[in-house]
C-alpha cells in the first residue's frame, strides 16, 4: 500500500483526520486527495459514534483481529504486534470533569509504518497536547515520534497523579501527628486511587519496555532509548505507588490506635464518673426504700444534711483518686 484514496480515511464524525507533514506540522485529508503513505495519516475517533463505528468495522485499511479491540472490547494495557505494526491498548489518567483521576480512561491505538488509528469514547487530553503541537509546528514527525509523544505526554500525567497522591499523604500524616482525624472515607479512597493506579500503571510499563526492545524499521535506535528512559520514569512511579500503600497501611494503624486510645480515654473517664458516684448511689437507693425508721426522717433538715453528706462523700472519693493518680 503506497497510496491511499483520501475518501477512505473521510470518517464524518472523526475527532481528528490529518497527515504529518514530516517537518512537525499536520495536512488536512481531503475527499479527491490521493494521499502518498512516505508520511503517516492520523485518524482519532470515538468509537461510539456511529460513523467511526461503521467505519471501523468495514474499512480494508485495518486488520481483522484490531477491529473489535479498536471499538472497546479490551481494557488492561496491553501490545500485540502484527506484522510491521502494533495494537496498544494503554491508560490515562482521567482529567474529565466530574471525574475522580484515578477513574483511568482508555486509550487504543494501531499503527505502523503507513497509518495511525487510535480510539477512545472517553476524551483523552494528552492526544490534545499532540494534536496542539502539530497545529504549533513541533509535533511528531512520524509514527515512531508519536508513538514516543503520546506515551511521554501519558507518563506525565500519571506521574503528576502520582506526586499529588503522594502531597496528600504527607498532609494526613502530619495531621495524624497533630492528633487529627481525616474525614470519614478519605483515606479509603487514597488507598483505592494508589491501587487502582498500581493495577494499571504496572502492565503499561510492561508495555513501554516491550515496544523499547522491538526492532521495526520505523523506530529507530533514538526512539526506542526514549521509549526505555518512559519506561524507567513510569517505573519510577510505580515504586512511588508501592510505598503510597505501605504507608498508607501504616496510617490506618496509626489511625485505629489513634481512635482506640480516645475511646479508652472516654471510657476510663466514664469509670472514674460511676466510682465517684457509687457510694452515693448506694445511699441514695437505701434512703429510698419508704420504711420506718431511716434516719432523720422526722427532722426538718435530714434532706439537706443527707445531700451535704452526699457531697462531701463524692469530694471524699474524688480526692482519693487523684491521691492514687488515677484522675
Amino acid at each position: 500500500m503506497d497510496v491511499i484514496e483520501g475518501k477512505a480515511l473521510q470518517v464524518s464524525d472523526a475527532i481528528i483526520a490529518c497527515q504529518l507533514d514530516g517537518k512537525g506540522g499536520q495536512i488536512a485529508i481531503e475527499d479527491k486527495d490521493i494521499i502518498h503513505c512516505e508520511k503517516p495519516c492520523w485518524l482519532h475517533l470515538n468509537y461510539t459514534h456511529r460513523q467511526s463505528a461503521e467505519w471501523l468495522q468495514s474499512t480494508p485499511l485495518l486488520p481483522d483481529s484490531v477491529r473489535d479491540a479498536l471499538a472497546g472490547d479490551s481494557m488492561r494495557p496491553r501490545v500485540s504486534r502484527l506484522g510491521d505494526g502494533f495494537m496498544i491498548v494503554l491508560r490515562s489518567v482521567n482529567h474529565n470533569s466530574d471525574s475522580r483521576p484515578d477513574q483511568l480512561v482508555a486509550m487504543r491505538m494501531f499503527i505502523n509504518d503507513k497509518l495511525i488509528v487510535s480510539t477512545r469514547r472517553r476524551k483523552v487530553y494528552a492526544v490534545d497536547e499532540v494534536l496542539t503541537d502539530l497545529q504549533n509546528g513541533n509535533g511528531p514527525v512520524d509514527c515512531g515520534s508519536w508513538l514516543i509523544d503520546i506515551c511521554d505526554t501519558l507518563t506525565d500525567h500519571a506521574s503528576e497523579f502520582i506526586e499529588e497522591l503522594h502531597d496528600k499523604i504527607i498532609e494526613m500524616e502530619d495531621a495524624l501527628l497533630d492528633q487529627r482525624i481525616p474525614a470519614r472515607g478519605e483515606l479509603g479512597l487514597l488507598r483505592k486511587q494508589l491501587i487502582v493506579m498500581r493495577r494499571y500503571m504496572a502492565p503499561q510499563r510492561d508495555v513501554y519496555a516491550r515496544l523499547a526492545s522491538e526492532k521495526l524499521p520505523w523506530m529507530d535506535d533514538t526512539e526506542r532509548r526514549r521509549m526505555q528512559e518512559i519506561s524507567d520514569r513510569l517505573g519510577r512511579g510505580l515504586d512511588d505507588l508501592d510505598a503510597g500503600v505501605a504507608r498508607t497501611a501504616v496510617l490506618a494503624d496509626e489511625l485505629a490506635s489513634v481512635m482506640a486510645e480516645s475511646m479508652n480515654r472516654r471510657t476510663y473517664t466514664m469509670s472514674l464518673m460511676a466510682m465517684i458516684f457509687l457510694p452515693a448511689t448506694f445511699l441514695t437507693g437505701l434512703f429510698g426504700v419508704n420504711l420506718g425508721g431511716i434516719p432523720g426522717g422526722e427532722w426538718r433538715y435530714g434532706f439537706s444534711v443527707f445531700c451535704f453528706l452526699l457531697v462531701v462523700l463524692a469530694l471524699g472519693v474524688a480526692g482519693y483518686l487523684k491521691r492514687r493518680r488515677w484522675l
